[in-house]
Parts: structure tokens; sequence; C-alpha cells
């Protein structure tokens, strides 16, 4: 059967759902950009890093301007006030992890390697977990994300 236009959010939703539930350790990495309300399941993953100048969010600043203000070029504020950097996703506690990204030569080989590092080292901190303690520490992680503030006081 087709999905229908406007079905996205539902297939998103319930794609996150069956996510939460899965036993086994979820390690998820933005290495670019991920800028769409399918990057959202992302961040049911037990663990969370981000390279350092990636970029994560449901929305491209483009659209979030384009939106919000009826402006497109006014895309450089709305990225500021979307907490789409690393920096920002860290201090909200959406990701786990920063992955530095030096730069020259063999760069490329010194990012991968410290992927591997932290890769390696989640999974061997995760073996020793059953999978009930998986499914809920990702529950709490999930629910104990960002930041709360009552605009009433």
């Amino acid at each position: 059967m087709a999905q229908k236009k406007g079905d996205n959010g539902e297939a998103i939703a319930k794609s996150m759902f069956e996510m939460a539930k899965l036993e086994v350790p979820i390690i998820a990495i933005v290495i670019g950009e991920g800028s769409s309300g399918g990057a959202l399941a992302l961040g049911v993953g037990n663990k969370v890093f981000m390279l350092e100048n990636s970029i994560y969010s449901i929305l491209s600043p483009e659209g979030y301007s384009s939106i919000l203000w009826k402006d497109s070029s006014r895309y450089k504020e709305a990225a500021e006030k979307m907490k789409l950097t690393a920096k920002d996703l860290y201090d909200l506690k959406i990701i786990d992890k920063i992955i530095k990204e030096p730069t020259g030569e063999g760069a490329f080989e010194k990012i991968a390697n410290n992927l591997k590092k932290e890769i390696k080292s989640s999974i061997s901190k995760m073996n020793s977990k059953n999978k009930e303690q998986i499914v809920e520490e990702r529950y709490y992680k999930f629910r104990n994300m960002g930041e709360y503030i009552n605009l009433k006081n």
C-alpha cells in the first residue's frame, strides 16, 4: 500500500517507537547534516555522537526561516535560534559526545579512528548490560533530553 502524502509524521513516530523497544544497543552518529523529521529517529539511540562540524535538527535553517519569517534569506539567524550545532546539542543533552574533526593531511583517517575508538568503547560498556537495562537506559536518556524553561515565573 502506498503511503499517502502527510503520513510522514506518523511513519517517523512509528519508527521511533519501534526503535525505542529494540533490545540491542543503538549507536547513532551524525556525520554531516541531519535536518529532517526522519533525522529525529537518531535521537533514540543509546549513544548519539556528532562530528564537531555537523548539524542536527528537524528542519533546515532555510526551511525554518521560511516558515517563521516567510524569508529563507534569514537562515543564519534561524540557525542560531535552532541550536543545531554539536556544542548546542551536547549542552542540551541531546547528544552524548562530540567527535573532534582534525584538519589537514590524514584528517579522514584521524576522524575515522576517533569514531572507531568511541564506538568500541561504547560497545564495550554496553556489553555488560542485559536487554532490559539497554531499553530502560535508552528510555530515560530520551525522556531527559533538552531543557525545560518555565516561562510563567
